[in-house]
Parts: C-alpha cells; sequence; structure tokens
C-alpha cells in the first residue's frame, strides 16, 4: 500500500506527457488561458462603457420599487 501500483505510474506519466511532451504544449495552453483572460477583461470594459450610469440599477424593479418610485 506504500507504493504506486503500475496504473499510478502510467496515469502520471500520460500527465507528464500532456503537460510536457512535444513543443511547448505547457506554455501553448497558458498563452490561451492569458488570451482568453484578456479577452473576458476587455468585455467586461465594454459593459462597463455601455452599461447604466451610476445610482441606476439594471435589474428589473419589483412592484414595491416601482410604488416607492412613484412617491
Amino acid at each position: 500500500m506504500g507504493s504506486f501500483s503500475i496504473w499510478h505510474w502510467v496515469i502520471v506519466g500520460l500527465v507528464v506527457l500532456l503537460l510536457f511532451g512535444g513543443r511547448g504544449k505547457l506554455s501553448g495552453l497558458m498563452g490561451d488561458a492569458a488570451k482568453g483572460i484578456k479577452a473576458f477583461r476587455e468585455g467586461l470594459k465594454d459593459d462597463d462603457k455601455s452599461g447604466p450610469s451610476e445610482g441606476v440599477s439594471s435589474l428589473p424593479r419589483t412592484d414595491a420599487e416601482k410604488e416607492e418610485l412613484k412617491r
């Protein structure tokens, strides 16, 4: 129970090959992740520019909130 079986080593080997095998797969994956994060941040910035102004909620109002605003 203290040592790994052959199947454990096979799985570890496959993970290592996926991460470090080939021509810079790990750096390629990290580059793709960075591009995704950058696109997400740009999308958030675009939403902020075209979103509602300060103090105005974009959520639908309840009937109670509508009545309160009429007063």
